[in-house]
């Protein structure tokens, strides 16, 4: 058979796209593992399962990854890793337990040792320094209790505290989140007041709805309440984080579609941002500040998108992220409910979809903040994802700002 010269370019060009395809497919390079807590399904073990998922350094896009694991649970809620990312921690609401694995170099997860806390886990944070682990509890009362953990292993509880308002000792008070300074001096809780807000129910209180309750560390773990605390966050605060330099603290208000910003003064006290709460979209459900501290990202789960801010360094104000595409709304699969920045060149956003059973990737512009979407987005999970973590691979650095 012969072949025009138009048909040999074609074929040529076909054959170079193959093999483009095939080397780069080859030529994949894992920068990140991403884990994925499912709480969803019908078949035994499968409401509590642990899904990894590679992350490619050249596009963002995520595959497969080491096989899943069972969360040590069912209804898992929640996730944490320790700052030399060796470590993870799960929390499973329906049978109140807090699971550890260890992550191996290649992503893999290994159960180690579990915990029962005394009510249902709501949200978990590491200190800096891996010694202590936080766990939040409660549907009808709220504790914060801090975990001395020695090589990850959980040990026992060296603290607990409950979170009260002052005043409304009575009330009832539902904690959301939980987060610890980059330097390991202060953990704050975020909580509502059911007795004061509780929609489609009655009231019984006039107390303000929404509050972050502050802690200095002590050197023994000691947790001692920082000036003024607890302080006023809103409505219904649903997630809390700091930024790397321990300047500043922001706080999602779910109710009322704000994010709301403190400055961190001596001693771990917090005062409002000036010029703040700043809006959202609606129903933000959680946040993450990129590693290098310079952008706040947080997912709206009515909307299914992500919103995008800079910080103005001099003082923490939150300003919207134009984006270079033109589109401000940032889409994901429906309702996400957690979000990560992965950590080892933090340019690569992942949003934890609930009722889209899915991973939604996002391209972070380290120039600007803006986000593209992934390649080959959304990735499939287990039923009813509900939170999201990222760790490093074993043989690249990671984005740190030094405070």
């Amino acid at each position: 058979m012969k072949f025009n010269k138009l048909s040999q370019l074609f074929l040529v060009s076909t054959i170079g796209l193959i093999l483009a395809t095939y080397l780069s497919a080859c030529n994949l390079v894992t920068i990140d593992f991403v884990f994925v807590a499912a709480s969803g399904g019908t078949t035994a073990g499968s409401t509590g399962q642990i899904y990894t998922y590679a992350a490619d350094a050249e596009s963002g896009a995520l595959r497969e990854g080491a096989p899943t694991v069972p969360s040590g649970g069912s209804s898992p809620v929640a996730m944490a890793v320790n700052s030399l990312y060796t470590d993870l921690y799960v929390a499973n609401q329906s049978n109140a337990s807090v699971v550890h694995f260890a992550i191996a170099s290649n992503g893999v997860l290994t159960q180690k040792d579990t915990i029962t806390t005394t009510t249902t886990p709501v949200s978990l944070a590491v200190n800096p320094a891996g010694t202590y682990l936080y766990v939040i509890t409660g549907t009808t009362s709220a504790t914060l209790t801090e975990y001395a953990l020695s090589s990850g292993t959980i040990g026992s509880a060296s603290a607990q505290t409950a979170l009260t308002v002052p005043g409304y000792g009575g009330d009832t008070i539902i904690p959301t989140g939980v987060s610890v300074l980059a330097n390991g001096d202060s953990v704050y809780v975020t909580a509502y007041d059911k007795s004061a807000y509780n929609p489609g129910g009655s009231t019984s209180s006039n107390a303000n709805p929404g509050w972050v309750f502050g802690f200095e560390i002590g050197s023994s773990g000691g947790l001692t309440a920082t000036t003024g605390s607890p302080y006023e966050a809103g409505v219904k605060p649903s997630a809390i984080t700091s930024d790397p330099t321990n300047r500043f603290v922001y706080v999602t208000d779910f109710a009322s579609n704000e994010l709301i910003g403190y400055t961190i003064r001596s001693a771990g006290a917090l005062d409002f941002l000036v010029n703040g709460p700043f809006k959202t979209g609606n129903e933000p459900t959680s946040l993450v500040i990129d590693p290098r501290g310079i952008y706040i990202y947080l997912s709206n789960s009515l909307d299914s998108t992500v919103s995008a801010y800079t910080i103005a360094l001099p003082t923490g104000t939150p300003s919207a992220v134009v984006s270079t595409t033109g589109s401000q709304l940032n889409a994901t699969d429906t309702q996400p409910v957690s979000i990560v920045v992965e950590p080892s060149l933090g340019r690569f956003v992942y949003t934890a979809n609930h009722l889209g059973n899915s991973v939604s990737g996002f391209r972070l512009n380290p120039n600007t903040g803006a986000l593209q979407t992934a390649q080959a987005t959304p990735y499939p999970t287990g039923e009813s994802p509900t939170a999201i973590v990222a760790v490093p691979h074993g043989n690249h650095a990671i984005q740190t700002v030094t405070p």
